[in-house]
């Protein structure tokens, strides 16, 4: 929808505004406040402004977000009709005895996009101004320009402030605040919860029929009441621009219904607070004093659930605060009466056996016991906007099919049950739209997304909704009390990188469905790129290349430290001559990695032995590889890499407890001598002879041109560091509240939890790998070259997780997934986990690819305050069919 259509008049603003918005923080002790003493100077001194000697850290308990109003227009040239709209912060800060609400200068409004500052963070004020605004009488407010923050001290506690209505934002005319993270949420006071029931006396004789409407409605000025049903409903749409005046600029759209067919209803501007929590899928409404209009021709249409029924597609209900002032009463459903003729509220609910045979944008309804749920990202609604919208991924299984749904789930205006999305919920999703594409990929991942009115609950929120009644809901509980809490709770997992929707197979097509400009982005600007992205924003970007590194970080081969110190793991090639551009450069990547070892586990893992490492020779590429022990020493032994190890061998090959207790040991085996560390004997694996089918593998893989030029880049960028919120958890019913919080997105306003505990998220078990992989991309000009990791994804309790077929035309990225898989498999069934992960596969799938140029697909997200996740998506080799040429009428 881009247009609401005609804008009914303006409210009337009546100017009427506190004159000291900053005291009316409350709260104990005025004068002994520091951070009141502070505001005061500011607002007395000459130059309205203070940078106080003293700075005793604050806390920050809201952060809240509004529309900015538009700069003045120079005379010529007209302002640009296209720029997206910009928003201001206002930020409470409370300093132990008050609290105080400053704006944010617009200078700092980074810090908030960031997720630098947000709120419980722990800041000291070094720079605050007071303004005041010239258009209004005796009326300013503190500012803030100057923070730093202070680490590693626990979040005072807010003081208590009376139960009052929040104050309209401190700077311009708004009248209310937005979500912080998107437009689409209700938020603030504002907004009624639910409006209860009237007993309302219906006179039937005095109602008109949506099918008379239609017939009359231009031969009249007022009109008869209307009885209706709810049937759909859409998500909040907010139309706000900086240069309107709308107090209360939203509308929502209802599909409503009696006995002659269906019509869109339109809820406008204030009424949307007062109103659309209450309107349900499933409302009966008595209105009076309403408007009818010509329908808007653009707006999105649900699927209904009775497709006999009748709609009338050319006008529509308008609901307004005036012009009429619309009366609307809800009947309580125990009052509706039979006679009345209201249609009940149809589904169509599909079970996963029969999603495969459904054809793309195909709507339909689902219900699942949920066994996976992604953290919320942001998606930009358009190049250079600050407008995004809020998406988060999730599995549901309903016992028909091995195969989960997948569902990406937009925010639908319903915030409280979005961010309480966890895995064991009963989850409904209303008016769901396939997405496939069976001429690109017959093989690739089928999933179901979000439409404008999708409705989506979960348990807490399921009694007396009308699909409780389906056929195929009763048969999913029935299912769900055959299941085993226990098994099903093994199959759980949170949060991480998900890597759907995966890039179609065509670099052809990718560009087709790529909105921007400019496809392609040079290696150089990825830090443009990075630096721009908000907090939360997943984006996706294509670069070109040469693959020339291949790493392998193994974090799986640690045993648990007792002592509680938090280790510092090893990783098995940080002494390879990789990607230095400078000694000082190589100490940092390799604390780096070490850092990123550490991350992924977690602090109950202790430090590892170095790995045996074996490497293939080949006249394409190079591999360089030392040994722990090494100190000259660069013989190399080929050894077959099959799976029987002793006691001792696996000691020195820094095997974790677990698998070593896997096994059935000799008791009077002897340790392996030092001298024979790095060999194959009888004792340290099973005597077979390596044949062209022997699986030889190491650590890592370098072209020969990658070490003519890795020593004189102009510029190298690192950007493989797997942060622990990249990687997906094991669910943890115990600890589900701090899980969610730490997977949803910081909330505007602090709400410290008693039940908060000092439990760390690396703390929490991977659900999925062993490792990553470190993938090197040079440029095509030989002078800058970047590293991304490539993490694969895959989940022994729970293998249809992820599907692979969809990366196997992908032949490096299908061997690095494929072989981590085969990892997991073994180590899932007590055997020994591939101790060289880089297998003759990866390596002769990086050959394949050695010295050609390809076009590399990036996920980015920012995790908020300098974390960025990077990962390997897609390579595209430029000789497929139609890439040149698509590349040559871009250059063109």
């Amino acid at each position: 929808m881009e247009d609401p259509g005609p804008d009914p008049p303006d409210d009337p603003h009546d100017g009427s505004t506190p004159a000291s918005p900053s005291s009316s923080g409350g709260g104990g002790g005025g004068q002994a406040s520091w951070l009141l003493r502070v505001l005061e100077a500011a607002r007395g001194a000459s130059l309205l402004s203070a940078s106080p000697a003293e700075m005793p850290p604050l806390t920050v308990v809201a952060v809240e977000r509004y529309l900015a109003e538009a700069p003045p227009c120079p005379p010529a040239p007209p302002c640009p009709a296209a720029v997206p709209p910009q928003y201001w912060y206002d930020v409470t800060l409370a300093d132990g005895s008050r609290q105080e609400r400053c704006h944010l200068a617009p200078s700092l409004n980074g810090l908030v996009q960031r997720g630098h500052l947000r709120p419980g963070a722990r800041l000291r004020l070094t720079r605050c101004s007071y303004l005041y605004d010239e258009r209004r009488l005796r009326y300013g407010f503190p500012c803030l320009e100057g923070v730093e923050w202070v680490a590693g001290e626990p979040p005072a506690r807010p003081v208590p402030v009376a139960s009052a209505p929040r104050p309209p934002p401190l700077r311009g005319e708004r009248k209310h605040y937005l979500p912080l993270w998107n437009n689409e949420d209700p938020y603030g006071d504002a907004w009624e919860a639910e409006k209860p029931p009237e007993k309302v006396d219906v006179d039937v004789s005095k109602l008109t029929s949506l099918g008379h409407l239609e017939m009359t409605w231009r031969s009249r000025i007022h009109f008869h009441p209307l009885l209706v049903r709810v049937l759909h409903k859409s998500r909040l749409r907010y139309y706000g621009k900086p240069e309107k005046k709308m107090d209360v600029p939203y509308q929502a759209y209802f599909e409503v219904a009696d006995s002659s067919g269906m019509i869109s209803m339109v809820l406008w501007n204030s009424l949307c607070p007062e109103w659309y929590n209450s309107m349900k899928v499933g409302t009966v409404l008595f209105l009076e004093q309403y408007a009818i209009k010509n329908s808007y021709p653009f707006k999105t249409q649900p699927t209904p659930g009775d497709s006999q029924m009748k709609r009338f597609a050319t006008i529509e209900i308008s609901l307004n605060v005036r012009d009429p002032p619309t009366k609307i009463s809800i009947i309580p459903e125990e009052m509706v009466k039979p006679e009345w003729g209201l249609p009940e509220v149809k589904y169509r609910f599909i079970t996963r056996s029969e999603l495969d045979n459904l054809p793309n944008n195909h709507s339909c309804d689902v219900i699942g016991l949920v066994t996976f749920v992604g953290r919320i990202e942001r998606a930009r609604k358009r190049e250079h906007s600050e407008d995004f919208w809020l998406y988060r991924w999730a599995h549901a299984i309903d016992g028909t099919s091995e195969q989960p749904f997948i569902l990406e789930i937009f925010a639908t205006s319903q915030p409280d049950v979005f961010e309480r999305i966890h895995p064991m919920t009963y989850l409904v999703c209303t008016q769901m739209r396939v997405v496939r594409d069976l001429t690109d990929n017959p093989s690739s991942t089928i999933y179901l997304t979000t439409s404008n009115e999708s409705q989506i609950f979960i348990t807490g929120c399921h009694k007396g909704q009308p699909y409780t009644r389906d056929t195929k809901v009763k048969n999913f509980i029935h299912w769900t009390k055959t299941q085993s809490e226990a098994d099903q709770m093994k199959k759980t997992v949170i949060g991480g990188y998900y890597p759907l929707p995966r890039p179609p197979n065509s670099f052809l097509k990718y560009c087709k469905s790529n909105r921007v400009e400019s496809v392609l982005k040079a290696i150089g600007e990825m830090g443009k790129e990075i630096e721009d992205l908000h907090y939360r924003e997943h984006k996706r970007i294509a670069i070109q290349g040469i693959i020339s590194a291949i790493r392998y970080i193994n974090c799986s081969n640690v045993a648990e430290d007792a002592s509680g110190v938090e280790p510092v793991q090893k990783d098995a090639s940080q002494t390879l001559e990789i990607s230095t551009v400078s000694k000082e450069d190589g100490v940092q990547k390799e604390n780096l990695q070490t850092k990123e070892c550490t991350s992924f586990l977690g602090p109950q893992y202790a430090p590892g032995e170095q790995q045996w490492h074996q490497t293939p020779q080949s006249k394409k590429s190079t591999v360089k590889r030392k040994t722990e022990a090494e100190e000259g020493s660069t013989s190399v032994i080929p050894v077959p890499s099959y799976h029987y190890f002793t006691r001792s061998a696996r000691k020195k090959f820094g095997l974790d407890k677990s698998q070593h207790e896997d096994f059935v040991q000799d008791k009077n085996e002897q340790p392996v001598s030092d001298s024979s560390q790095y060999y194959a004997d009888q004792e340290g694996l099973s005597a077979m002879p390596e044949t062209e089918e022997t699986r030889g593998t190491c650590d890592s893989w370098q072209s020969d041109l990658w070490a003519q030029v890795k020593d004189k880049l102009l510029k190298y960028l690192h950007h493989s560091t797997v942060f622990p919120e990249s990687i997906p958890r094991k669910f943890d019913y115990a600890h589900k509240d701090l899980l969610m919080q730490q997977y949803n997105l910081h909330a505007a306003v602090y709400q410290p939890k008693e039940m908060r505990t000092d439990k760390n998220i690396n703390e929490f078990k991977s659900a999925s790998g062993l490792g990553y992989y470190e993938v090197t991309v040079l440029g095509i000009n030989h002078d800058v070259a970047v590293d991304v990791a490539f993490l694969p994804l895959f989940y022994p309790e729970n293998p249809h997780l992820l599907q692979m077929e969809d990366i196997e035309n992908d032949t490096l990225l299908s061997c690095m997934s494929c072989i981590s898989a085969y990892q997991q498999k073994t180590t899932s069934y007590g055997a020994l986990c591939d101790t060289f992960p880089l297998s003759n596969e990866i390596v002769k799938a990086a050959m394949d690819l050695d010295g050609k140029h390809v076009v590399c697909i990036l996920d980015i997200c920012h995790l908020g305050d300098d974390k960025v996740e990077v990962f390997l998506s897609k390579i595209y080799k430029t000789v497929e069919p139609d890439v040149l040429g698509l590349v040559c009428n871009q250059n063109a």
